[in-house]
């Protein structure tokens, strides 16, 4: 069967932020995850964003599980888009980003490059951007 990989946007009702939820995805359903950002606290909502991976149909029925537990999930649809022809290679950017999606290229020229893969849409790098050239795309 087809391996598959999903961003997606998981919001935890602050009544299952203390279960194991999450590990349920590996031990029951067999996908791995990397948690892209998280923001989850006792007693208050719970944010995550994670990237699944595994065999389609675990990957479905992990999504399915998370559903029937109470969790709202959300493909993460927004983008972060540069525009290279306003960037001038300062690297502010470079500085703020938390997975190395904005990257130096090129030490010697200081070229800075994105990996749109890595990136999370975390939007860390758009305030420190002098000439506003990176913005977010839904």
């Amino acid at each position: 069967m087809a391996d598959k990989s999903r961003r997606i946007v998981l919001t935890f009702p602050k009544d299952l932020v203390d279960k194991p939820i999450v590990y349920k995805l590996i031990r029951e359903h067999n996908l791995v995850f990397n948690i892209l950002k998280a923001s989850i606290t006792p007693q208050e909502e719970g944010l995550m964003v994670l990237e699944l991976k595994g065999e389609a149909r675990d990957v479905d029925g992990g999504t399915e599980y998370l559903k029937k537990q109470g969790v709202k999930i959300q493909p993460l649809s927004k983008d972060i888009v540069v525009d290279w022809s306003r960037c001038t290679q300062c690297g502010a950017c470079v500085a703020q980003c938390p997975t190395g999606a904005l990257f130096i290229k090129d030490r010697k020229t200081m070229t800075v490059d994105f990996d749109s893969d890595k990136c999370i849409a975390c939007e860390l790098c758009i305030k420190p951007c002098p000439v506003r050239c990176i913005e977010v795309k839904y």
